[in-house]
């Protein structure tokens, strides 16, 4: 059936209560199974595995991928091809949206692994104990859902905001249930197929999974005698320089600085593709532009004029330049200011996101009459004693874990509520949760007080910035319950049942992906930051932590004069983009991602952007098999792209660990 909406005369002048009647009467969907056993059991596991493709995204990129439609889609096909062969009853339209609550969340939880908490231990030295991750990440995010439900009643049910994101979520479940169920068998299918067919091609170009065929399974090393596994080169243009050592052959160079030095690789990378088709072209092209101008420009430059140069680690050992120094030496600074910048100028320039907080503060909801809501809403005494409680539990934990001055944790608690407030209305509005702006309030705000520990400044910022985002989610999630009919408890159950699948699928396997185990069983922060997961995001958050602690008196005068001009120009950038609307196709957080990311997964990036932009021009035709599959299918070919290739490079992990 089609999903019922108020009109926009009965939002404006309807009481809550007459809102919430209408929604009883005609939406709500009675005891229909929601939080089944089964709808529990496959989110808690499909979140698992949708989170660890997450963390293996933001340790690459540092941008967190949604994962909501794609376990929309993963779900219904699983229990419709179950109901088909006659071993269980088909999935009801809540049960799958509640399985995509549980998923959403455990992908979500995942952020700090590859920003805050990352960005502490780069700076400290210290890895943080698998326990006390898990605490800490199990306690704010929980903190998030108990200062969500308050709001919820204002947001969903009295001010019907839209969160375009949580009501594509249940549109989808809408067309599914009710609709053309073909469609998303199809698009299962799609899903399913590029995702084994990438999951393939991530084997072939594995050493781990390589070395298990070879040698293990088919023993080539015995009756072939071979000393190596052979794997496909992902760099493609490895074979060239191989050629070129033995051949003598022309090194490309930029004023004298070798393309490898510059980290100016060619590289078929399967998951940058799927991340490039769904960042778009507009965004794809500010990174690539943002990269060609650091790597290709300036780099060489700086290099030539000795303010990126070879360094001596504390050990001894001579650093020789290459991408990751010439981004920590130099690049880092301007490519922060230009994000930091523009996410700021971005978020004031989005008055509505302020004004939306006050205009519904003379509005009297008051029912008249028994609460008919009172028995699926969440009770408003858990958040009001659950607030106070974990507030104060979390700022122990930031205090006993990382040695935060416990006066400094209390003190940004203040700044959770106005900042969940923000996102909560950003979410709500644009699907955009400013929490990389928001946080750096609070990191600004805490380093004003101390400027001597840099925990103090980072902790903080990722207490107060995974708290707002949970909230914001939570409440995006709960939109497509809210217009299907479900019970908003349950969903909240089931934000906190993916809170726990995250950490516990994710914080083990950070350790193996991040922090592998050295031949003496020794574990180094050293390794967090490598040629295959650049990690972004920690970097942007441990610059400003050291910018703060240092001051600018430290950094070379040329980086002084980049971050200058990179401010003036995300100024420029942000404001063309409101004077047109959003048409200025430039991007000024997206041109300082592409600073820190690697110029390779860059690349890669816009050519899966590049491609699905230009097959959707070329199928712009409604119905067409071209438009099903390149627009209507755009985001299960992603989804396959960035799930095949995470899980197998996950996997090629766990292989080298078991060989030895």
């Amino acid at each position: 059936m089609a999903i019922q909406t108020l009109t926009d005369e009965q939002i404006r002048t309807w009481t809550r209560a007459q809102k919430d009647e209408w929604w009883f009467k005609n939406v709500y969907r009675g005891d229909m199974p929601q939080l089944t056993m089964r709808s529990a059991l496959t989110g808690f596991l499909l979140g698992a595995v949708l989170a660890a493709t997450s963390l293996y995204i933001g340790g690459k990129t540092g941008i967190g991928i949604g994962v909501g439609l794609t376990s929309v889609i993963l779900s219904f096909a699983l229990f419709r091809a179950l109901h088909g062969a006659g071993l269980a009853a088909d999935y009801t339209i809540l049960e799958n949206n509640c399985t995509q609550s549980i998923a959403t969340a455990a992908g979500y939880v995942v952020a700090p692994l590859y920003s805050s908490l990352a960005a502490y231990m780069l700076i400290t030295g210290r890895i943080i104990p698998w326990w006390q991750m898990i605490i800490w990440m199990a306690v704010i995010s929980i903190l998030g859902v108990l200062v969500a439900f308050p709001m919820k009643r204002r947001f969903i049910n009295e001010e019907q905001l839209p969160f375009p994101e949580g009501r594509a979520s249940g549109v989808v479940l809408d067309s599914l249930y009710t609709g053309d169920a073909g469609e998303g068998v199809y698009k299962a299918r799609l899903l399913g197929r590029v995702a084994l067919f990438t999951g393939l091609y991530q084997a072939v170009v594995s050493d781990g999974w390589m070395k298990l065929v070879q040698f293990k399974i088919l023993r080539m090393d015995q009756w072939a005698g071979m000393k190596e596994a052979w794997h496909f080169h992902e760099r493609l243009d490895s074979y060239y320089y191989q050629a070129a050592a033995k051949a003598e052959l022309w090194i490309p160079k930029i004023m004298g600085v070798d393309f490898r030095v510059l980290g100016l690789r060619f590289t078929l990378d399967a998951a940058m593709l799927g991340v490039g088709g769904l960042m778009g072209i507009a965004v794809a092209t500010s990174c690539l532009l943002g990269s060609f101008i650091n790597f290709v420009v300036l780099a060489p430059i700086m290099i030539n004029a000795g303010d990126i140069a070879q360094r001596v680690s504390p050990t001894g050992v001579v650093v020789p330049i290459s991408r990751a120094e010439i981004v920590n030496q130099w690049s880092l600074w301007w490519g922060v200011a230009m994000m930091v910048v523009g996410s700021l100028v971005g978020l004031l320039a989005k008055p509505e996101l302020f004004t939306s907080l006050f205009k519904s503060a003379g509005k009297k909801s008051a029912s008249s009459g028994p609460d008919l809501l009172a028995g699926i809403e969440v009770p408003l005494w858990i958040s009001y004693v659950g607030v106070p409680v974990f507030s104060v539990l979390a700022a122990w934990v930031t205090h006993v874990f990382f040695g935060v001055p416990m006066f400094l944790a209390l003190v940004s608690l203040p700044l959770i509520f106005v900042l969940t407030v923000i996102c909560t209305n950003a979410m709500a509005l644009t699907s955009w949760t400013p929490t990389g702006a928001l946080s750096k309030i609070t990191q600004f705000t805490m380093g004003a007080i101390d400027r001597t520990n840099p925990a103090s400044n980072l902790l903080p910022a990722g207490m107060t910035s995974e708290i707002a985002s949970n909230a914001a989610n939570l409440l995006s999630d709960i939109k497509p319950g809210y217009m299907l009919g479900g019970k908003p408890r349950h969903q909240a159950i089931g934000h906190v049942i993916g809170i726990f699948a995250g950490v516990m699928a994710c914080v083990p396997l950070y350790f193996l992906l991040f922090l592998p185990a050295d031949a003496n069983g020794v574990r180094s922060t050293a390794t967090l930051v490598s040629e295959q997961f650049a990690m972004p995001g920690a970097l942007q958050w441990k610059g400003v932590a050291e910018l703060i602690a240092k001051g600018l008196k430290e950094l070379p005068s040329s980086a002084l004069i980049a971050m200058a001009v990179a401010a003036i120009s995300a100024v420029l950038i942000e404001v063309a983009r409101i004077v047109t609307k959003g048409r200025f196709p430039l991007s000024a957080v997206s041109i300082g991602l592409g600073v820190v990311l690697p110029p390779e997964s860059v690349f890669a990036m816009w050519i899966g952007a590049l491609l699905f932009w230009f097959m959707g021009r070329k199928n712009k035709t409604a119905g067409s098999p071209g438009h099903r599959l390149w627009v209507e299918g755009c985001e299960p070919i992603c989804a396959g792209l960035i799930s095949g290739a995470a899980l197998m490079g996950i996997g090629n992990a766990i292989v080298n660990v078991m060989l030895g």
